[in-house]
Protein backbone atom coordinates (compact mmCIF):
# COMPACT_ATOMS: atom_id res chain seq x y z
CA UNK A 1 0.00 0.00 0.00
CA UNK A 2 1.38 3.40 -0.98
CA UNK A 3 2.16 6.18 1.45
CA UNK A 4 -0.17 9.17 1.38
CA UNK A 5 2.31 12.00 0.75
CA UNK A 6 -0.24 14.73 1.46
CA UNK A 7 -1.12 13.29 4.85
CA UNK A 8 2.55 12.81 5.70
CA UNK A 9 3.39 16.42 4.78
CA UNK A 10 0.44 17.68 6.83
CA UNK A 11 1.71 15.71 9.84
CA UNK A 12 5.22 17.09 9.45
CA UNK A 13 3.95 20.65 9.08
CA UNK A 14 1.63 20.20 12.06
CA UNK A 15 4.50 18.84 14.16
CA UNK A 16 6.76 21.76 13.20
CA UNK A 17 4.04 24.30 13.98
CA UNK A 18 3.37 22.59 17.30
CA UNK A 19 7.06 22.66 18.20
CA UNK A 20 7.30 26.32 17.22
CA UNK A 21 4.28 27.25 19.31
CA UNK A 22 5.59 25.20 22.22
CA UNK A 23 9.01 26.89 21.99
CA UNK A 24 7.35 30.31 21.74
CA UNK A 25 5.13 29.50 24.71
CA UNK A 26 8.10 28.40 26.81
CA UNK A 27 9.91 31.62 25.91
CA UNK A 28 6.96 33.75 26.99
CA UNK A 29 6.69 31.77 30.23
CA UNK A 30 10.38 32.27 31.06
CA UNK A 31 10.19 35.99 30.34
CA UNK A 32 7.07 36.33 32.49
CA UNK A 33 8.67 34.41 35.35
CA UNK A 34 11.82 36.54 35.21
CA UNK A 35 9.78 39.75 35.23
CA UNK A 36 7.81 38.44 38.21
CA UNK A 37 10.99 37.52 40.08
CA UNK A 38 12.54 40.95 39.58
CA UNK A 39 9.35 42.70 40.69
CA UNK A 40 9.00 40.42 43.73
CA UNK A 41 12.55 41.02 44.92
CA UNK A 42 12.21 44.76 44.37
CA UNK A 43 9.02 44.87 46.43
CA UNK A 44 10.70 42.82 49.19
CA UNK A 45 13.54 45.34 49.15
CA UNK A 46 11.10 48.20 49.65
CA UNK A 47 9.03 46.40 52.31
CA UNK A 48 12.02 45.34 54.41
CA UNK A 49 13.49 48.84 54.14
CA UNK A 50 10.23 50.21 55.57
CA UNK A 51 10.07 47.51 58.25
CA UNK A 52 13.56 48.55 59.32
CA UNK A 53 12.27 52.13 59.65
CA UNK A 54 14.35 53.11 56.64
CA UNK A 55 17.44 54.11 58.58
CA UNK A 56 18.10 50.56 59.77
CA UNK A 57 16.43 48.58 57.00
CA UNK A 58 17.83 50.03 53.79
CA UNK A 59 21.32 48.54 53.83
CA UNK A 60 20.38 45.04 55.09
CA UNK A 61 17.57 44.98 52.50
CA UNK A 62 20.01 46.00 49.79
CA UNK A 63 22.44 43.26 50.82
CA UNK A 64 19.58 40.73 50.84
CA UNK A 65 18.54 41.83 47.35
CA UNK A 66 22.10 41.42 46.07
CA UNK A 67 22.24 38.02 47.76
CA UNK A 68 19.21 36.84 45.80
CA UNK A 69 20.34 38.16 42.41
CA UNK A 70 23.79 36.65 42.99
CA UNK A 71 22.11 33.23 42.96
CA UNK A 72 20.47 34.07 39.65
CA UNK A 73 23.77 35.23 38.18
CA UNK A 74 25.53 31.97 39.12
CA UNK A 75 22.70 29.99 37.52
CA UNK A 76 20.48 29.15 40.49
CA UNK A 77 17.16 30.35 39.08
CA UNK A 78 14.84 28.03 40.99
CA UNK A 79 15.46 29.28 44.53
CA UNK A 80 13.03 30.08 47.33
CA UNK A 81 13.34 33.84 47.19
CA UNK A 82 11.70 34.88 50.43
CA UNK A 83 13.59 32.48 52.78
CA UNK A 84 16.92 33.50 51.20
CA UNK A 85 16.04 37.19 51.36
CA UNK A 86 14.93 36.99 54.99
CA UNK A 87 17.93 34.89 56.07
CA UNK A 88 20.39 37.29 54.43
CA UNK A 89 18.60 40.32 55.88
CA UNK A 90 18.67 38.81 59.38
CA UNK A 91 22.18 37.37 59.34
CA UNK A 92 23.89 40.38 57.74
CA UNK A 93 21.84 43.08 59.50
CA UNK A 94 24.63 44.38 61.70
CA UNK A 95 27.52 44.25 59.23
CA UNK A 96 25.41 45.64 56.39
CA UNK A 97 24.51 48.68 58.49
CA UNK A 98 28.12 49.19 59.57
CA UNK A 99 29.32 49.16 55.97
CA UNK A 100 26.36 51.15 54.69
CA UNK A 101 26.61 53.93 57.24
CA UNK A 102 30.36 54.08 56.86
CA UNK A 103 29.78 54.76 53.16
CA UNK A 104 27.06 57.26 54.00
CA UNK A 105 29.28 59.20 56.41
CA UNK A 106 32.19 59.23 53.95
CA UNK A 107 29.90 60.50 51.21
CA UNK A 108 28.51 63.22 53.48
CA UNK A 109 32.00 64.37 54.46
CA UNK A 110 33.08 64.51 50.83
CA UNK A 111 30.04 66.60 49.87
CA UNK A 112 30.60 69.01 52.76
CA UNK A 113 34.31 69.30 51.91
CA UNK A 114 33.47 70.06 48.30
CA UNK A 115 30.96 72.74 49.31
CA UNK A 116 33.48 74.38 51.62
CA UNK A 117 36.27 74.38 49.05
CA UNK A 118 34.10 75.61 46.17
CA UNK A 119 32.34 78.16 48.37
CA UNK A 120 35.46 80.15 49.29
CA UNK A 121 36.09 81.43 45.77
CA UNK A 122 39.86 81.38 46.24
CA UNK A 123 42.05 79.72 43.62
CA UNK A 124 43.99 77.52 46.04
CA UNK A 125 40.79 76.02 47.42
CA UNK A 126 39.37 75.58 43.93
CA UNK A 127 42.48 73.58 42.98
CA UNK A 128 42.17 71.55 46.17
CA UNK A 129 38.57 70.69 45.22
CA UNK A 130 39.87 68.67 42.28
CA UNK A 131 41.53 66.37 44.81
CA UNK A 132 38.14 65.89 46.45
CA UNK A 133 36.71 65.12 43.00
CA UNK A 134 39.26 62.31 42.68
CA UNK A 135 38.12 61.01 46.06
CA UNK A 136 34.53 61.13 44.81
CA UNK A 137 35.51 58.87 41.91
CA UNK A 138 37.10 56.38 44.29
CA UNK A 139 34.03 56.61 46.51
CA UNK A 140 31.73 55.82 43.59
CA UNK A 141 33.89 52.83 42.60
CA UNK A 142 33.66 51.45 46.14
CA UNK A 143 29.88 52.02 46.15
CA UNK A 144 29.49 50.23 42.82
CA UNK A 145 31.50 47.13 43.73
CA UNK A 146 31.07 46.64 47.46
CA UNK A 147 27.66 44.92 47.56
CA UNK A 148 28.41 42.21 44.95
CA UNK A 149 31.69 41.57 46.76
CA UNK A 150 29.94 41.48 50.13
CA UNK A 151 27.48 38.73 49.11
CA UNK A 152 30.12 36.69 47.27
CA UNK A 153 33.12 36.73 49.62
CA UNK A 154 33.64 36.28 53.33
CA UNK A 155 35.98 39.08 54.43
CA UNK A 156 36.75 41.40 57.29
CA UNK A 157 34.81 44.65 57.13
CA UNK A 158 37.81 46.77 56.10
CA UNK A 159 38.66 44.31 53.33
CA UNK A 160 35.32 44.84 51.62
CA UNK A 161 36.30 48.47 51.10
CA UNK A 162 39.83 47.53 50.05
CA UNK A 163 38.82 44.91 47.50
CA UNK A 164 35.99 47.00 46.06
CA UNK A 165 38.55 49.68 45.25
CA UNK A 166 41.19 47.23 44.01
CA UNK A 167 38.84 45.36 41.67
CA UNK A 168 37.16 48.54 40.44
CA UNK A 169 40.45 50.28 39.68
CA UNK A 170 42.02 47.23 38.04
CA UNK A 171 39.01 46.90 35.71
CA UNK A 172 38.36 50.48 34.51
CA UNK A 173 36.55 49.38 31.34
CA UNK A 174 34.07 47.35 33.37
CA UNK A 175 33.60 50.24 35.79
CA UNK A 176 32.90 52.65 32.95
CA UNK A 177 30.62 50.15 31.20
CA UNK A 178 28.52 49.58 34.33
CA UNK A 179 28.33 53.30 35.06
CA UNK A 180 27.26 54.23 31.52
CA UNK A 181 24.80 51.31 31.32
CA UNK A 182 23.08 52.32 34.55
CA UNK A 183 22.97 56.00 33.56
CA UNK A 184 21.40 55.17 30.19
CA UNK A 185 18.94 52.75 31.81
CA UNK A 186 17.87 55.31 34.42
CA UNK A 187 17.54 58.07 31.83
CA UNK A 188 15.38 55.98 29.50
CA UNK A 189 13.21 54.79 32.39
CA UNK A 190 12.67 58.28 33.78
CA UNK A 191 11.89 59.67 30.33
CA UNK A 192 9.46 56.92 29.32
CA UNK A 193 7.91 54.99 32.23
CA UNK A 194 9.08 56.24 35.64
CA UNK A 195 6.69 53.83 37.37
CA UNK A 196 8.94 50.96 36.29
CA UNK A 197 11.53 52.16 38.79
CA UNK A 198 9.20 51.20 41.63
CA UNK A 199 8.90 47.61 40.45
CA UNK A 200 12.34 46.98 38.95
CA UNK A 201 14.69 49.84 39.84
CA UNK A 202 16.54 48.17 42.68
CA UNK A 203 16.51 44.53 41.61
CA UNK A 204 17.47 45.21 37.99
CA UNK A 205 20.27 47.52 39.07
CA UNK A 206 21.54 44.84 41.47
CA UNK A 207 21.44 42.23 38.70
CA UNK A 208 23.35 44.35 36.18
CA UNK A 209 26.03 45.29 38.71
CA UNK A 210 26.35 41.75 40.09
CA UNK A 211 26.51 40.25 36.60
CA UNK A 212 29.28 42.63 35.60
CA UNK A 213 31.34 42.53 38.78
CA UNK A 214 31.09 38.74 39.08
CA UNK A 215 32.92 38.39 35.73
CA UNK A 216 36.09 39.35 37.61
CA UNK A 217 35.74 37.09 40.65
CA UNK A 218 37.47 34.03 39.19
CA UNK A 219 40.74 35.99 39.27
CA UNK A 220 40.54 36.51 43.01
CA UNK A 221 38.84 33.39 44.37
CA UNK A 222 42.16 31.54 44.57
CA UNK A 223 43.85 34.41 46.40
CA UNK A 224 43.40 35.59 49.97
CA UNK A 225 39.68 36.18 49.38
CA UNK A 226 37.54 33.32 50.68
CA UNK A 227 34.36 32.67 48.73
CA UNK A 228 31.10 32.36 50.66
Amino acid sequence: MGVNITTTCECIVGWEVGCTLNYFGNGIYKITMNITRFAYVNILWIIFTILGLGILGFFPSTVAMFGVVRQWVVGEKEIDIFPLFWRTFRDEFKIANIIGYTLLIIGYLLVMEMKILRGTGELIYLIASFGVTALFILYFIALLYIFPIFVHFNLKIKDYFKWSLIIGIIHPILTIFLTVSLMVLYYITMQTMPALAFFFGGSFTAYIVTWGVSRTFFKYEASEIAEV
